[in-house]
């Protein structure tokens, strides 16, 4: 059995790889869709494919839309700590052999990666059947606005208020503006401590 784990969280990526390791799954992760897409090409195949919903590149479910194609991905699950109920069942009328919410314990997780790398299609029932609003966002995200969030990524991907205006079209001054905010919002203190705090709450 051989996974290929796409995840740009490196203390996550790793402990998974390890973990699964340990669990005697044949693991090996890269950082975004991008690199993805060429190790399926490149090492493929591959019984499953783990792609994080939040990582750079994923543009929603346009990433899984894209590595169902590939032909080197036997089966293609999303893991995320952020999307919601309504996105895993999209991801599973696309043809995901799974979803695995982030929270989910390491020994189930296993368990789960075997049953979606045999053909099966796999989703937590607590998941899958919770109210929406137990399920809709995480408190972090409840406090900040969409483009505090988007802002709150850029700086969790290591980017400059510079790089973060950029890539969202806007003015910096705007941006360190919602930085400022955003801090005042999560409690953080400077750009790692808010990074960290984002990564905690399993976001991105």
């Amino acid at each position: 059995m051989r996974i290929l784990i796409a995840d740009d969280h490196d203390l996550l990526r790793d402990t998974l790889v390890l973990f699964l390791q340990s669990q005697s799954i044949d693991s090996i992760a890269v950082k975004d869709l991008p690199s993805a897409l060429e190790k399926i090409r490149t090492d493929g195949p591959f019984d499953l494919v783990l792609l994080d919903f939040g990582m750079p590149g994923m543009n929603g479910l346009e990433g899984l839309k894209a590595a169902l194609l590939e032909k080197g991905a036997e089966r293609v699950a999303l893991i995320s700590g952020i999307a919601p109920r309504d996105i895993a069942e999209q991801a599973l009328t696309l043809g995901a052999a799974g979803f695995l919410p982030k929270t989910l314990p390491a020994k189930s997780l296993a368990n789960a990666v075997r049953f979606m790398a045999m053909g099966e299609q796999y989703a937590p029932i607590d998941f899958m059947t919770a109210a929406p609003d137990e399920t809709a966002q995480n408190a972090m995200t409840e406090k900040l606005s969409r483009r505090e969030l988007q802002v709150l990524q850029g700086l969790c991907e290591g980017k400059s208020n510079k790089e973060i205006a950029r890539d969202l079209e806007l003015m910096e001054p705007t941006v360190k503006l919602h930085v400022k905010t955003l801090y005042r919002k999560i409690g953080a203190a400077n750009r790692t401590q808010a990074a960290m705090l984002a990564k905690e709450a399993g976001l991105f």
